[in-house]
């Protein structure tokens, strides 16, 4: 089962000028390596006139997929330090793209890996990072004499109530955070005096601001 963890919260982009040169960041989630490529490819048509359109992304529970490329700058100036800062940050399931306008001042090594680093770093505070939290949807069943109370104690909870269902019994709808599955049912079966039953219905995540 996979771990929480951190991503973008979508498509983002931010402009960056550092001498003279034009950096545009273009950020976008991404869960497989042809969305990844599919990112590139249309940011690459959308800037066919840049000097440059240089890419990084992540993908998988372990980045197992990780890609850097320079797009004709210097060998490791570009790409690699714009995957650095997507590893720094935690991320997961990310891609990015940052497209160079030559402003006729040449950055050196240094300068370039500062400029790319930079330009990811700016992207991704426009864009806004989410964490991502597997929670469990638990279907709690009870008697409409239980209503009242019941609504009151979840919706005054950390538990999340999705929905409620009216049938000849009622269905509470509630989100529990994987870890906590045991510590929900008892708590559930607490305050209905054994008479609620609980099962579990799917597995969501959930975002939340990072």
């Amino acid at each position: 089962m996979r771990d929480d963890y951190k991503t973008v919260k979508g498509y983002g982009e931010a402009e960056t000028i550092i001498q003279k040169s034009q950096f545009l960041t273009y950020i976008e989630r991404a869960e497989t390596e042809e969305e990844a490529i599919a990112f590139i490819d249309s940011i690459k048509q959308k800037h066919r006139s840049a000097n440059h359109n240089c890419s990084a992304y992540l993908i998988g529970e372990h980045d197992t997929i990780q890609k850097a490329n320079d797009d004709g700058e210097p060998s490791g100036t570009a790409g690699v330090p714009m995957l650095e800062v997507l590893k720094k940050q935690g991320l997961k399931d990310t891609v990015v793209v940052v497209t160079r306008y030559f402003g006729g001042i040449k950055l050196g090594g240094g300068g370039l890996i500062r400029a790319y680093g930079k330009s990811v770093t700016n992207g991704l505070e426009k864009t806004g990072i989410v964490e991502r939290k597997l929670h469990f949807l638990m279907k709690v069943s009870i008697d409409y004499t239980l209503l009242g109370k019941m609504e009151n104690e979840v919706r005054n909870s950390k538990f999340r109530l999705k929905e409620i269902q009216y049938a000849e019994a009622v269905d509470l709808y509630i989100y529990a955070h994987r870890t906590e599955e045991d510590e929900f049912i008892t708590w559930i079966t607490d305050l209905s005096n054994g008479q609620a039953t609980v099962n579990i219905v799917e597995t969501e995540f959930l975002e939340s601001e990072a």
